[in-house]
């Protein structure tokens, strides 16, 4: 049932999306940093995490998911350093996404052509 659960919760994430780009007209940048500044409303307030133990993967992968893991390395940081935590706690907790998104944009640079 989990499968179901992911499929429906991430479709629903998508359908948010899709509907801020195709109706509400945003540009995909405004969509995206608004998906990922609700991900860390919902984390702020608790409400994150319990999506991801209901939905898994449905919760997890979507770009909502990264707001959440701001919010919740800040907060865990936060906790254990004070105040600079939460600076280190966003990098600590997302560094991993975020090499990975610089270094496969590299390559998909290099190996595309660009128009124009």
């Amino acid at each position: 049932m989990i499968f179901v659960w992911a499929f429906i919760v991430g479709g629903i994430i998508c359908l948010i999306g899709q509907f801020l780009l195709d109706v509400v007209k945003l540009t995909p940048a405004h969509t995206m940093t608004l998906l990922v500044v609700a991900g860390a409303v919902l984390d702020g307030v608790g409400l994150y995490e319990p999506l991801i133990k209901f939905a898994g993967a449905g919760a997890s992968v979507p770009i909502t998911s990264f707001g959440n893991a701001l919010v919740h390395g800040a907060m865990a940081e936060a906790e254990r350093d004070g105040i600079i935590g939460v600076i280190t706690g966003i990098f600590e907790v997302t560094s991993a996404g975020i090499s990975a998104a610089i270094v496969f944009g590299f390559f998909a640079a290099l190996l595309s052509r660009a128009k124009g």
